[in-house]
Protein backbone atom coordinates (compact mmCIF):
# COMPACT_ATOMS: atom_id res chain seq x y z
CA UNK A 1 0.00 0.00 0.00
CA UNK A 2 1.27 3.45 -0.91
CA UNK A 3 0.36 7.09 -0.70
CA UNK A 4 2.07 10.37 -1.49
CA UNK A 5 3.12 13.21 0.80
CA UNK A 6 1.13 16.28 -0.28
CA UNK A 7 1.96 18.70 2.54
CA UNK A 8 4.37 18.98 5.49
CA UNK A 9 3.68 21.13 8.56
CA UNK A 10 5.43 22.11 11.79
CA UNK A 11 3.85 23.64 14.89
CA UNK A 12 6.18 26.53 15.66
CA UNK A 13 4.30 27.83 18.70
CA UNK A 14 1.14 27.02 20.66
CA UNK A 15 -2.08 28.48 19.32
CA UNK A 16 -0.58 29.52 15.99
CA UNK A 17 -1.34 28.08 12.54
CA UNK A 18 0.93 25.30 11.34
CA UNK A 19 3.89 26.46 9.25
CA UNK A 20 4.10 24.80 5.80
CA UNK A 21 7.39 23.22 4.67
CA UNK A 22 8.60 21.86 1.32
CA UNK A 23 10.96 19.49 3.17
CA UNK A 24 11.75 18.75 6.80
CA UNK A 25 14.31 16.85 8.87
CA UNK A 26 12.88 13.92 10.84
CA UNK A 27 14.86 13.40 14.05
CA UNK A 28 15.25 9.91 15.49
CA UNK A 29 13.12 9.38 18.58
CA UNK A 30 11.94 13.01 18.47
CA UNK A 31 9.82 14.09 15.50
CA UNK A 32 10.11 16.95 13.02
CA UNK A 33 12.90 19.47 13.51
CA UNK A 34 11.44 22.80 14.58
CA UNK A 35 8.08 21.37 15.67
CA UNK A 36 6.93 22.04 19.22
CA UNK A 37 5.54 18.48 19.43
CA UNK A 38 9.02 17.03 18.80
CA UNK A 39 9.84 15.43 22.15
CA UNK A 40 11.91 12.43 23.11
CA UNK A 41 9.79 9.39 23.89
CA UNK A 42 6.61 11.32 23.06
CA UNK A 43 3.61 9.46 21.65
CA UNK A 44 2.77 12.42 19.37
CA UNK A 45 6.05 12.85 17.55
CA UNK A 46 4.33 13.04 14.15
CA UNK A 47 0.63 13.21 13.18
CA UNK A 48 -0.32 11.91 9.73
CA UNK A 49 -3.72 12.56 8.17
CA UNK A 50 -5.05 11.81 4.70
CA UNK A 51 -6.26 14.57 2.40
CA UNK A 52 -9.36 12.59 1.45
CA UNK A 53 -10.62 12.75 5.06
CA UNK A 54 -9.90 16.49 5.20
CA UNK A 55 -11.86 17.01 1.98
CA UNK A 56 -14.79 14.96 3.30
CA UNK A 57 -15.04 17.33 6.27
CA UNK A 58 -14.31 20.42 4.13
CA UNK A 59 -11.08 21.14 5.99
CA UNK A 60 -7.85 22.61 4.64
CA UNK A 61 -4.54 20.75 4.90
CA UNK A 62 -2.82 21.69 8.17
CA UNK A 63 -6.05 22.88 9.76
CA UNK A 64 -6.36 19.97 12.21
CA UNK A 65 -2.68 20.30 13.16
CA UNK A 66 -1.34 17.31 11.24
CA UNK A 67 2.37 17.24 10.38
CA UNK A 68 2.05 15.16 7.22
CA UNK A 69 -0.89 15.27 4.80
CA UNK A 70 -0.98 12.29 2.41
CA UNK A 71 -3.12 11.28 -0.55
CA UNK A 72 -4.03 7.82 -1.79
CA UNK A 73 -3.88 6.02 1.58
CA UNK A 74 -6.53 5.92 4.32
CA UNK A 75 -4.22 6.11 7.32
CA UNK A 76 -7.19 5.77 9.69
CA UNK A 77 -7.45 2.09 8.70
CA UNK A 78 -3.87 1.28 9.74
CA UNK A 79 -3.40 -0.37 13.15
CA UNK A 80 -0.90 0.56 15.84
CA UNK A 81 2.60 -0.88 15.28
CA UNK A 82 2.30 -0.47 11.50
CA UNK A 83 5.60 0.75 10.08
CA UNK A 84 5.65 3.35 7.32
CA UNK A 85 8.49 4.46 5.07
CA UNK A 86 8.45 8.10 4.01
CA UNK A 87 10.78 9.01 1.18
CA UNK A 88 14.04 7.11 0.85
CA UNK A 89 15.06 6.71 4.48
CA UNK A 90 12.52 7.76 7.12
CA UNK A 91 10.65 5.00 8.97
CA UNK A 92 7.80 5.73 11.39
CA UNK A 93 5.74 3.42 13.58
CA UNK A 94 2.10 4.16 14.31
CA UNK A 95 1.56 4.40 18.08
CA UNK A 96 -2.20 5.10 18.16
CA UNK A 97 -5.09 6.89 16.47
CA UNK A 98 -5.19 10.62 17.16
CA UNK A 99 -8.29 11.38 19.16
CA UNK A 100 -9.77 14.75 18.27
CA UNK A 101 -9.40 17.30 21.06
CA UNK A 102 -11.48 20.31 22.10
CA UNK A 103 -9.48 22.51 19.69
CA UNK A 104 -11.49 20.97 16.85
CA UNK A 105 -14.56 22.79 18.21
CA UNK A 106 -12.83 26.13 17.52
CA UNK A 107 -12.70 25.15 13.83
CA UNK A 108 -16.36 24.15 13.68
CA UNK A 109 -18.90 23.17 16.36
CA UNK A 110 -19.43 19.40 16.33
CA UNK A 111 -16.13 18.68 14.56
CA UNK A 112 -14.57 16.95 17.59
CA UNK A 113 -17.29 14.29 17.62
CA UNK A 114 -17.41 14.05 13.81
CA UNK A 115 -13.67 13.35 13.59
CA UNK A 116 -13.75 10.46 16.10
CA UNK A 117 -11.52 7.71 14.63
CA UNK A 118 -10.81 9.95 11.60
CA UNK A 119 -8.22 12.56 12.71
CA UNK A 120 -5.25 10.47 11.60
CA UNK A 121 -2.54 8.47 13.31
CA UNK A 122 0.22 9.38 15.73
CA UNK A 123 3.67 8.01 15.00
CA UNK A 124 7.09 7.70 16.58
CA UNK A 125 10.32 7.95 14.59
CA UNK A 126 12.22 4.70 14.02
CA UNK A 127 14.71 5.88 11.35
CA UNK A 128 15.56 9.56 10.74
CA UNK A 129 16.20 11.49 7.55
CA UNK A 130 14.71 14.09 5.23
CA UNK A 131 11.23 14.02 3.75
CA UNK A 132 9.85 16.19 0.98
CA UNK A 133 6.46 17.07 -0.48
CA UNK A 134 5.92 14.60 -3.32
CA UNK A 135 7.73 11.70 -1.58
CA UNK A 136 6.07 8.28 -1.40
CA UNK A 137 4.67 6.89 1.83
CA UNK A 138 4.79 3.08 1.82
CA UNK A 139 3.26 0.67 4.35
CA UNK A 140 6.13 -1.64 5.35
CA UNK A 141 4.46 -3.75 7.98
CA UNK A 142 1.12 -4.05 9.70
CA UNK A 143 0.11 -5.95 12.77
CA UNK A 144 -1.21 -8.69 10.49
CA UNK A 145 2.10 -9.12 8.61
CA UNK A 146 4.47 -8.76 11.58
CA UNK A 147 6.36 -11.85 12.74
CA UNK A 148 5.40 -12.64 16.33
Amino acid sequence: MQGKIEHLWVAVSKGQPMAPCKSVTVQEGMGLKGCRHSKAKGQRQILICDKETLEEFQLSPGQIKENVTVTGLDVNQLPAQTRLQLGAEVVLEITMPCEPCHQMEAIRPGLQAALADRRGVLCKVIAPGEIHCGDRLTVLQTEETAIH
